[in-house]
């Protein structure tokens, strides 16, 4: 990933599976981060691909690697592995079933989790320091979720940042955002190689990845 000191950091936040912890939930959840400071080296070829594939008939307002179609995501990936170099990559893994029931509420697990995640973001990506960091993610129609996740990054960015950086956390519509629509491909990438055992994506992105770990590894928090 390209650094530079005196720019802003962005962050870009996705999640994977969903928050039900019954057996009828997804036996993972997973949250990733895709930072990086401008100018974003793979803005312009998404954004690129995109009218190409419009021109070609494909009526995309967005790319969603769940939704896309199987040859949208090869160009998507195509894309992102070219420009490997530029992205930094943190993800977070949880084995719902080992999560305690005190742990399961939303406004509970999601702000103990993102304070993990972002904690592996923020100590790597400022080390060359910046002025700012924006934490940005998709619009959440569920506003305890929407609390919880602002609860979560409100209690752990400042002790983490250094003196004079300020941070932002803001709620952009995908369609609006392509830097949320990168962290969308590189999270599903990782959420298939855990909830599938896919891992064929999941090669695709691994040199940018950072920082992947499986909190309750062994029944216990464990960093990889």
């Amino acid at each position: 990933m390209s650094e530079n000191s005196a720019a802003p950091l962005y962050v870009f936040l996705d999640e994977g599976g969903n928050f039900d912890f019954s057996a009828n939930g997804t036996k993972y959840v997973t949250l990733t981060c895709a930072s990086g400071t401008r100018p974003f080296p793979w803005f312009g070829p998404l954004a690129g691909l995109r009218y190409n594939l419009l021109e070609a008939g494909w009526d995309l307002e967005r790319f969603h690697a769940s939704e896309d179609h199987w040859k949208v995501r090869k160009e998507v990936f195509d894309v992102i592995s070219s420009h490997i170099g530029d992205l930094r990559v943190d993800s977070l893994i949880v084995e719902k079933r080992k999560t305690a029931p005190s742990l399961q509420p939303i406004e509970v697990f999601y702000p103990r989790m993102l304070t993990y995640l972002l904690r592996y973001v923020i100590e790597g990506g400022l080390r060359q320091g910046h002025n700012q960091v924006l934490v940005i993610t998709d619009t959440l129609p569920l506003k305890k979720k929407r609390n919880a996740i602002r609860k979560g990054i409100q209690q752990t960015l400042p002790p983490m940042l250094p003196s004079g950086v300020r941070y932002e956390i803001l709620h952009h519509t995908s369609q609006s955002c392509v830097g949320l629509q990168l962290a969308d491909y590189c999270n599903w990438g990782i959420y298939r190689k855990w909830q599938s055992e896919d891992d064929s994506n999941y090669k695709r992105i691994q040199p940018a990845i950072a920082s992947e770990f499986e909190i309750f590894r062994s029944g216990k928090i464990h960093y990889y």
